[in-house]
């Protein structure tokens, strides 16, 4: 349970520092003064009721394609607010938002893109989670670790100077790959799954990406929770989570 403790927590440096700090009063304090208040105040949000339902709607999309229209329609708001209040969150480093790739540039731009926050603990308070063990085994298990790992690339790259371009991949047929990094002229396939025990059949979505992209792609890999590092297939390495 220690991986979920640390998702639960977060990696703001107050409930990391401090393990004996209830960290859901602490995101609690957090959304109330940073995302309730000053984010209200940049775009003058007046009804507080709304915008929490904003974000506690946002928190349980995580990681699934956004319909904008569909999440203003369930709240009862108008779409272009729901677009500014997502752009703000945006830019002011609350989420993240993955794009498709395509290589058409302008295409990435015009279809439905996936959400995720830039703090797992924020997500985590929003969602309700508030237990590993909910964490773990609940329908948002998948979704939270899934955040995780690609917060943790976009870290890995900021951190080296490069500005990360990170997509997800999806086709008509129904293949997908949860992260592709694109970089130095080279696509990165990673699939991430919840399970400690890596298998070649968990690696088939990035096969058929590799066989669509042709050389640009490089070889993809297959994060996961357990502690296992192997080749699940000769294109494809098992990476745990710990290993970022």
């Amino acid at each position: 349970m220690e991986l979920w403790n640390f998702l639960l927590r977060g990696s703001y440096p107050e409930p990391v520092v401090d393990p004996l700090r209830d960290s859901t009063l602490w995101h609690a304090s957090y959304t109330r003064t940073y995302l309730e208040r000053d984010v209200r105040l940049v775009r003058q949000i007046g009804d507080l009721t709304q915008f929490q339902n904003f974000l506690r709607a946002l928190a349980a999309r995580c990681g699934q394609l956004l319909n904008l229209s569909e999440l203003a329609r369930d709240l009862g708001l108008a779409v272009n607010t729901a677009r500014a209040w997502l752009s703000v969150l945006e830019a002011s480093l609350q989420v993240i938002i993955l794009r498709p790739y395509f290589a058409n540039v302008g295409k990435r731009l015009v279809k439905t893109p996936k959400v995720y926050f830039v703090d797992t603990g924020t997500l985590c308070y929003l969602a309700g989670l508030r237990d590993a063990e909910h964490a773990a085994a609940g329908p948002m298990g998948g979704a939270l670790f899934e955040n995780a790992v690609v917060m943790e690339i976009t870290k890995i790259l900021l951190n080296r100077g490069e500005e990360p371009h990170i997509y997800f991949w999806r086709t008509s047929a129904g293949s997908e790959v949860d992260i592709v990094v694109e970089m130095r002229g080279r696509l990165i396939p990673i699939e991430v799954k919840l399970s400690a025990t890596p298998r070649a059949s968990m690696a088939d979505s990035i096969n058929t990406f590799r066989r669509d992209f042709g050389r640009k792609a490089a070889k993809g890999y297959l994060v996961h929770p357990g502690d296992i590092r192997l080749p699940v297939t000769p294109d494809v390495l098992a990476l745990p989570f710990a290993e970022f």
